[in-house]
């Protein structure tokens, strides 16, 4: 498969693609081709012209008040390199790095940056082939750009870094590259962006936006384990509150449970007035998560097509323009942000979970087990809900309300987008395995009700986990259950058929 980059078009499921793939091929578009050409023309004549522009011919940071003579131009571009490869801690996941490839790629392409042709080419050509960097995933301020993790990106480009732990100058011989020997402009221009943040959230945005359907699907199955009435779901009482989200899992869950026997046997004669928030607020709580997710995708799909460098090279106007474009504020509050939605939705979850097992709450047998008292049947799988959801509350505490100033105050505000980041690849973790823990119970407590069986559509969903995990009429390990459904979800292969 072929995608083609140009700096505007690229979209999430592109890049998730990319990053999940090594048969996708990357190639330029002639405009951009054209595009690039045109700056680094621009760039050229300026340095030739002996123009002082920042970053071309004047150090960086504190130091872009030392001018740099033109023929250090090239030493001053690898030293930066080098010096900015400071980053520490575990190496970042595989399908991370390729979306930074391809992301830092397409920021590129726009034509505001300066590379050259050939440099871009180089960094494709390793994205197609492969060769994916060793970035450390610790350094980064989300200021100027993920400074730190992007130069490591640029050190194996350059061939003195590693890819999978071998040098990145033999790994890019062995498929017909050389290493790139940078001019002037060309190392900021590889390191000063947002990549490694919209890199994350891309791939996180996508994984929640599955658990927002998932979650729809999951919790119709506990309302009906549960004997919850569908009434608080009823087209007329969400209309009065026209929140997109809330409509559409309001209408999913009229969907699912659509011809349950299990609802139909209660809906005369159930003394209950109502279900508790977690059945009954569903629309309410999931959508408000649902909404979330798809303000967060709004932005990333404005970062992902954006030029995010300083300075930016204008070569109709004859002028690079110095600025923040770099600054990652915008993705810091999004990805935040989708670290609640996420939280929420685990939240919610494990609620559920507690009524499940919980013969007080929902008149099941206790702990969802036929045998209770030698069996103790789901009693510590909903503990592990609780935990998980507990560590999300500390981890969905913002990155983006701090600050600490860099390089001798010049940059006296930083967005800390990288940590929000990465904290959020973990809270979204923690949300599916409670989510899993949730549809495992679920499951369970659907078979308790045997005769009475739900609906055709959620019947389809029990069929897929027990075809993973099968009832538990006795104690077994739970981890392994729990991980079996859990790789359902993680993989996105529960088949949700709904919307």
């Amino acid at each position: 498969m072929q995608v083609l980059i140009d700096g505007s078009q690229l979209t999430i499921a592109d890049v998730v693609r990319i990053a999940r793939s090594h048969d996708v091929n990357v190639r330029l578009t002639e405009a951009a081709r054209t595009n690039v050409q045109t700056a680094r023309s621009a760039v050229e004549r300026w340095i030739a012209e002996g123009r002082v522009i920042y970053g071309l011919t004047t150090g960086f940071g504190e130091f872009a008040n030392v001018v740099i003579p033109a023929d250090k131009a090239a030493e001053l571009q690898v030293n930066l390199i080098r010096s900015h490869s400071a980053g520490v801690g575990d190496l970042l996941p595989e399908t991370i790095v390729r979306a930074m490839m391809v992301l830092r790629a397409n920021a590129l392409a726009g034509g505001r940056s300066g590379i050259r042709l050939e440099t871009l080419e180089t960094l494709l050509g390793m994205l197609n082939a492969n060769l994916v960097p060793d970035i450390p995933s610790q350094g980064s301020v989300g200021s100027s750009g993920d400074l730190a993790p992007l130069s490591h990106l640029a050190l194996a480009l350059i061939g003195e870094g590693t890819c999978s732990g071998t040098s990145s100058a033999v790994c890019m011989r062995e498929h017909g590259l050389q290493p790139v020997v940078l001019a002037a402009k060309e190392g900021l221009a590889l390191i000063n962006g947002t990549q490694m943040m919209s890199a994350i959230g891309c791939l996180a945005v996508d994984r929640v936006q599955y658990l927002c359907r998932a979650a729809d699907v999951i919790g119709a199955l506990s309302a009906d384990a549960l004997r919850g009435t569908d009434n608080a779901f009823d087209a007329r009482l969400h209309a009065a509150r026209p929140h997109p989200g809330q409509q559409i899992v309001a209408r999913n869950l009229r969907t699912l449970l659509a011809g349950s026997e299990i609802r139909e046997s209660h809906r005369v004669g159930d003394n209950r007035v109502q279900d508790a928030y977690s059945l009954r607020c569903m629309p309410q709580v999931h959508g408000a998560s649902r909404d979330a997710t798809a303000y967060v995708a709004d932005v990333l799909s404005r970062e992902i097509n954006s030029v995010t460098d300083n300075p930016l090279v204008f070569a109709d106007d004859d002028v690079a323009i110095e600025g923040g474009n770099f600054h990652g504020q915008p993705l810091a509050l999004a990805l935040d942000f989708l670290a609640i939605a996420a939280s929420e939705l685990a939240n919610i979850s494990e609620r559920r979970t507690e009524r499940l097992v919980n013969h007080m709450l929902g008149g099941l047998p206790r702990f969802l087990t036929p045998n209770g008292g030698l069996h103790s049947g789901m009693m510590i799988a909903q503990y592990t809900a609780a935990s998980l959801v507990s560590e999300n509350k500390v981890l969905a505490h913002p990155a983006s309300v701090d600050s600490i100033p860099t390089s001798a105050n010049q940059e006296d505000h930083n967005s800390m987008g990288s940590i929000a980041a990465r904290k959020l690849l973990q809270v979204v973790t923690n949300a599916e395995r409670v989510l899993s823990i949730e549809l495992l119970c679920a499951a369970q407590g659907i078979d308790l009700l045997r005769p009475l069986r739900t609906s055709s559509a959620l019947q389809a969903v029990h069929e897929q986990v027990r075809n993973v995990v099968p009832y538990a009429e006795h104690d077994r390990v739970l981890h392994t259950d729990i991980e079996a459904v859990y790789q359902l979800l993680s993989r996105q292969q529960l088949t949700l058929e709904v919307e």
